[in-house]
């Protein structure tokens, strides 16, 4: 008789009313909002699982957000139910698939609005740079742990080929052209104080900390892309999906971070927008600025009706803005192509 080590699949849902301070002027909930809610999700599941074996005491801390799209627009005074499950499991990570319902609770009318991934890393308590073995889960098949282990090798390559990428900065232009990267390109500077942090002095969505989400990382980057696509095409604008987030480093308390966006790509009715999060310590300055947290946020213009418009066409300057176009493009033909094959699977 073989004894097995492996838990049942964990799972856990949470849920609350979307109020006034979660939205937009016309009453659509950001983006940033719902980010937060996955996020807290993917660390209560996380960290419960971690801890539910003998040793160490650990916080499941977030490595990445893989592409996250914003199916329909959520309101004010709808309730949020969000539902996260432990997919798999390697030896020093977890992935956490969630699904985001919004209900009218007037008429009982239930919507998906988000599904999203997310990879979490223990850490001990005791030593936040030890990383902590993962309990194993039970698969319903080979099959099924399988796909999770090649999802696993995918986006840890592709976190290695963004790291390589980290080097850009955005420069500021004077009296730059409308409709170009210049023109909308914006930057909020954070200071990193005591409620943005976890007990361990990190602050919240970052790597090698406890998570929330509560509008400290994502949150801002969110409202950094949101001003870069309002600031494009002068119109109501909605988060459309979010591309991988990849956490490079930890970000402590009195570290001043600068929350850049730059417009990529546009199509007749989407924006790309790229986000860095750059960290510069105060107290340990000679550790110098770095590169913490970079993503790709898609954005969609509204009319009154919450219905698309058209988005004015980005006008390029140069090799370097025509190269981000093309990727960006790359990026957008895959992503549609991808919506259509998932469609054409569930018909």
């Amino acid at each position: 008789m073989s004894i097995s080590n492996a838990q049942a699949t964990p799972s856990i849902q949470i849920c609350r009313i979307m109020r006034p301070d979660d939205a937009n002027i016309v009453g659509n909930v950001h983006g940033g909002t719902i980010l937060k809610m996955i996020e807290e999700a993917g660390c209560i599941i996380g960290t419960r699982h971690c801890n539910s074996q003998t040793g160490d005491r650990c916080v499941a801390a977030l490595a990445r957000v893989e592409r996250t799209d914003f199916l329909y627009p959520m309101f004010i005074g709808e309730v949020a139910h969000v539902s996260a499950e432990i997919t798999y499991t390697s030896k020093n990570s977890v992935e956490v698939q969630v699904n985001v319902l919004s209900e009218n609770i007037v008429t009982g009318t239930k919507k998906l609005t988000n599904k999203a991934t997310l990879w979490y890393v223990p850490l001990s308590l005791q030593n936040v740079d030890k990383i902590i073995e993962v309990p194993p889960i039970e698969y319903s098949s080979p099959e099924q742990e399988e796909a999770g282990k090649k999802r696993y090798e995918a986006q840890k390559l592709e976190r290695t080929e963004t790291k390589e990428r980290n080097g850009e900065i955005i420069m500021s232009v004077s009296l730059p052209e409308p409709y170009t990267v210049a023109f909308s390109q914006s930057s909020l500077i954070h200071l990193v104080g005591p409620s943005d942090c976890t007990l361990h002095g990190f602050v919240h969505g970052e790597l090698h900390s406890s998570q929330s989400m509560s509008g400290v990382t994502m949150k801002l980057m969110d409202e950094v892309a949101g001003i870069v696509a309002a600031r494009h095409c002068k119109t109501n604008i909605v988060t459309a999906s979010v591309d991988a987030i990849n956490f490079h480093r930890k970000i402590k308390k009195g570290c001043v971070i600068t929350v850049s966006g730059r417009m990529t790509f546009t199509s007749n009715k989407s924006m790309e927008i790229e986000v860095f999060v750059d960290a510069d310590p105060l107290v340990e300055a000679e550790k110098g600025k770095y590169r913490a947290v970079t993503a790709f946020f898609t954005y969609i213009s509204l009319d009154k009706e919450n219905k698309p418009l058209p988005v004015p066409p980005l006008k390029l300057e140069g090799e370097e803005e025509q190269k981000r176009f093309e990727e960006g493009k790359a990026r957008y033909l895959q992503n549609k192509a991808k919506r259509l094959t998932d469609k054409e699977r569930q018909q």
